[in-house]
């Protein structure tokens, strides 16, 4: 017997959670089928145009803000996320991730619970927090002044998705998929495609080259593998076909889709989740690059969540351009196969 996938309940490692803003003290209490103490948290208001993309992590700090939809340095604010709890997290009273009233989504990633450890496999010293079983560190760093420092992620493989962030300066988010693009990038705070830039290149089981080039850089890194039945990140190509769009094939029912197309620019980070769109068709869609509401026309760039991938049903551009490839980055409610294992010959 072959063992199919090492996380049977996506719930342990990734939580999508809704939950209702008050301007005051609220304790946002995860439902999944597992309590998960969560490590990076990207909140936003869906309902609500205008609210910027709220991400805190465990390494840089309670209160820490970044916004994916600019390319702004870290803000510190006091109100903002006060703590990571064991089975969710804090807010304060800030407007932002917790204005009254307000409708909010959380997507959250599981590590290590804020612990890092020192990381030398590289020229220059990092930071690491690593989940080895969900394949995803959380990576911090300050660079060494040349463009060709080169930074430990502990993943042990080639990552499959970096997103990355000068985070005392103002600079652009640089996101990679090293095994579609070696030496290009996509920023998250942009509509641009693939190009060639600055940042990060020279990617292997154990780090990844830095090329930033200033001293002064403090970044932080996001960094994944594909996990079987947990995670998966790739590309399609799209038909302009409606509705009978590509089907991807990820091995799990999604629980949460990101979307770029990256042989073109003008086409926006998509982001989709089961819990916003329980049942198909998903027409509930955020975009990483902006501060607007969510977009819930059926229609416009819209899919099914299925058990075992995701299925396009739209012609638009943002998704399914005739011709057009697309990344993606994926992460699993449940395996398409839910037993501990499957025979070798049903791989």
């Amino acid at each position: 017997m072959a063992v199919y996938t090492a996380v049977n309940d996506g719930s342990v490692h990734f939580q999508a959670q809704l939950y209702t803003g008050n301007a005051s003290t609220l304790n946002v209490v995860n439902g999944g089928n597992s309590n998960l103490q969560p490590d990076w948290v990207w909140v936003k208001n869906y309902g609500t145009a205008g609210k910027d993309h709220g991400l805190f992590d465990s390494s840089r700090g309670t209160t820490k803000m970044l916004i994916s939809n600019t390319n702004g340095s870290q803000s510190t604010i006091a109100t903002s996320l006060t703590s990571f709890n064991s089975d969710g997290f804090t807010l304060g009273s800030d407007g932002g991730p917790n204005a009254n009233s307000s409708s909010n989504v959380a997507w959250q990633w599981k590590a290590t619970g804020g612990t890092q450890s020192t990381n030398n496999d590289g020229s220059v010293t990092t930071n690491v927090q690593l989940n080895s079983t969900a394949g995803f560190s959380i990576v911090k760093w300050t660079g060494n002044g040349t463009t060709t420092g080169t930074i430990g992620h502990g993943l042990g493989a080639t990552p499959d998705f970096i997103i990355r962030k000068n985070y005392e300066t103002s600079s652009s988010w640089a996101c990679a998929f090293p095994k579609q693009a070696t030496n290009q990038l996509m920023q998250l705070n942009s509509t641009n495609g693939f190009g060639l830039a600055s940042g990060m290149s020279g990617y292997n089981a154990n780090t990844f080259t830095d090329g930033s080039g200033s001293a002064s850089d403090v970044a932080i890194a996001y960094c994944f593998k594909n996990i079987q039945g947990y995670s998966n990140f790739g590309t399609y190509e799209g038909n302009g076909a409606e509705p009978a769009g590509p089907f991807i094939y990820t091995g799990f029912s999604p629980s949460y889709i990101m979307v770029k197309a990256s042989s073109e620019a003008g086409q926006g980070w998509i982001i989709g989740d089961n819990s916003r769109d329980p049942t198909n068709v998903a027409v509930n869609k955020l975009f990483a690059n902006t501060n607007g509401a969510a977009s819930a026309a059926v229609g416009d760039n819209n899919w099914d969540f299925l058990s075992n991938g995701f299925k396009i049903v739209t012609q638009d551009d943002g998704m399914n351009k005739d011709g057009v490839t697309y990344s993606y980055a994926a992460f699993a409610k449940n395996p398409f196969v839910t037993s501990d294992s499957i025979p070798t010959t049903a791989r």
